[in-house]
């Protein structure tokens, strides 16, 4: 009986040995995951600030969508193209994304609240509130044209790609939101 139990031990100390560093691993790969979407986040607000919807497509799967509505890449480049052309030079202001990578799959989620402002303006307290998207969201208030775009992304070759997009104004958290 003893030695039933003493193999039965070291089959659980087993499992421990390999469940616990595939437990730190996933845990650490969906973390680099969502740090490499928040750069790909970031090299897309790069992109727009500079004008460049074609860097911008590269960004994307090649079945991409953009809602509302169901825009390909030939319309959303027409659509950049209108919206760079209205804004002129502007920088994009946004605080942390939250980002949902889902372990099991190649997909992930990120939801971005941003404002365009002028290039030259300068938003000082916005990047102090980058890590608290709460107070940012308090902090711009119901003062500038807040969207919010919800993030659909595909992991292809090693590299996240942006499958599906909405864009949607935000009223910030005042009266009716």
């Amino acid at each position: 009986m003893k030695k039933n139990i003493g193999w039965h031990n070291s089959l659980v100390r087993l499992a421990l040995f390999w469940l616990i560093p595939c437990l730190f691993l996933t845990s650490c790969s969906a973390k680099d995951d969502a740090d490499m979407i928040r750069q790909l986040i970031k090299e897309g607000a790069k992109l727009a600030a500079e004008h460049d919807a074609v860097g911008l497509m590269q960004l994307t799967t090649e079945d991409f969508l953009a809602g509302p509505g169901q825009h390909d890449h030939k319309e959303v480049r027409r659509i950049l193209w209108l919206a760079f052309r209205h804004y002129g030079e502007f920088k994009i202001v946004y605080p942390e994304p939250s980002i949902e990578v889902e372990s099991s799959s190649d997909e992930a989620a990120a939801k971005l609240y941003f404002l365009i402002v002028r290039r030259e303006r300068s938003l000082p307290r916005l990047d102090d509130l980058y890590e608290d998207p709460q107070r940012w969201l308090q902090e711009v208030g119901e003062s500038a044209d807040l969207y919010r775009l919800t993030l659909d992304f595909l992991k292809k070759d090693g590299d996240w790609l942006v499958r599906r997009s909405l864009l949607e104004p935000f009223k910030g958290l005042g009266f009716g939101a």
